[in-house]
């Protein structure tokens, strides 16, 4: 069976969030074994990234496993691109549309199986079959949900996305807490902006210090998120932490969400974050940007959501591009660190919304 490959409709430059590092990254280059070979790079060179779900196995090897797992031939085979981590494969076994994911570690396969409590009509989460080891890695077979990735929808559908987001946004809101254990909320916001130790970006910010505006950018950043931190109440609503990059699916005429997929970075905190990760990326992805949000949103909170919600939104807003300093400046990606930190530098100068 030969493979047909499928590709995201936008090109992988315009991807440029990335909290937990799940997509592809824009412009980038492999990190750095020491800071001799970092101080020889050109800051300006582009290369193209090595991402995880590039280590793909041969495809008769995929064909066979599937034939063993399922008892019966997989027909149309379909490489899915997109993925940072995981290599993925779409494919219909009779009438059953399913998805192959591949990657090193289970941990974010077991997150969207748990995720799937959440599912509901306003929040469509796809059901997890099978998760176990394979390929010398580990797997996991879903079903398929079909529809348009939510970025990639232009300003001209902003009628109709418009409330398709909002509907996303409060159908998040309204899960009930599962009583799963999370870090407290506060703790959760500042570990995104501390160089940690055990954590895969360990040493990012002597990396972003290389960059002068960078580094004055983040101090500053820090500094005001840690000085309006304690207006970031200790919520227990469900946050996907990662709406945009492919991560959910919208129908052709963008009026329904139609699946809400990666939940490695999901947590249980304060739901505004998710809006601050729309209207914060807005300013990248033109059809997102056109939507309002903040002005759609704000009027359909509760009085006790509402509370605080400009600083709130504010400080998460500049959480989510601070941490994005830390992750372009691992991966030497000059070209989005300067751009996330003169958005930042803009945030900064106007606060918070009125």
């Amino acid at each position: 069976m030969r493979l047909r490959w499928r590709v995201p409709l936008a090109s992988t430059s315009s991807c440029r969030a990335l909290r937990c590092w799940q997509t592809s990254p824009p412009v980038t280059r492999s990190i750095p074994d020491n800071s001799a070979n970092e101080a020889n790079r050109n800051p300006d060179a582009v290369v193209t990234p090595i991402r995880p779900s590039d280590n793909r196995p041969a495809d008769a090897e995929v064909v066979g496993f599937l034939r063993s797992h399922h008892g019966a031939d997989p027909t149309d085979l379909e490489v899915l691109g997109g993925g940072f981590w995981s290599a993925a494969y779409g494919y219909r076994i009779g009438h059953n549309e399913l998805v192959l994911r591949i990657n090193d570690e289970p941990d974010g396969f077991r997150d969207d199986e748990r995720s799937m409590r959440y599912g509901s009509p306003a929040l469509p989460v796809p059901e997890v079959f099978a998760i176990g080891e394979g390929f010398g890695r580990w797997f996991a077979i879903s079903r398929r949900h079909r529809g348009r990735f939510l970025e990639e929808v232009g300003p001209d559908q902003a009628d109709a996305l418009g409330p398709t987001v909002v509907a996303l946004l409060a159908g998040l809101r309204a899960v009930p807490d599962t009583d799963i254990v999370t870090p407290p909320w506060r703790d959760w916001l500042l570990a995104g902006i501390t160089d940690r130790p055990d954590h895969h970006t360990a040493g990012w910010r002597q990396r972003l210090a290389a960059d002068a505006t960078a580094e004055q950018t983040f101090r500053a950043v820090d500094d005001r998120v840690r000085s309006l931190i304690d207006a970031c109440p200790d919520r227990r609503e469900l946050v996907h932490s990662d709406l945009l990059h492919y991560n959910v699916l919208v129908t052709p005429q963008a009026d329904a969400v139609t699946a809400v997929f990666s939940w490695k970075c999901s947590t249980w905190g304060d739901a505004i974050y998710d809006l601050a990760w729309c209207t914060f990326w807005g300013r990248w992805h033109e059809g997102i940007g056109a939507l309002d949000l903040w002005e759609r949103v704000v009027p359909t909170l509760s009085a006790s959501e509402a509370l605080d919600v400009a600083l709130r939104h504010h400080v998460y807003e500049l959480q989510i591009g601070a941490s994005h300093l830390g992750w372009y400046a691992t991966l030497g990606d000059t070209e989005n660190l300067r751009w996330t930190s003169r958005q930042l530098g803009e945030l900064l100068e106007r606060g918070p919304r009125h």
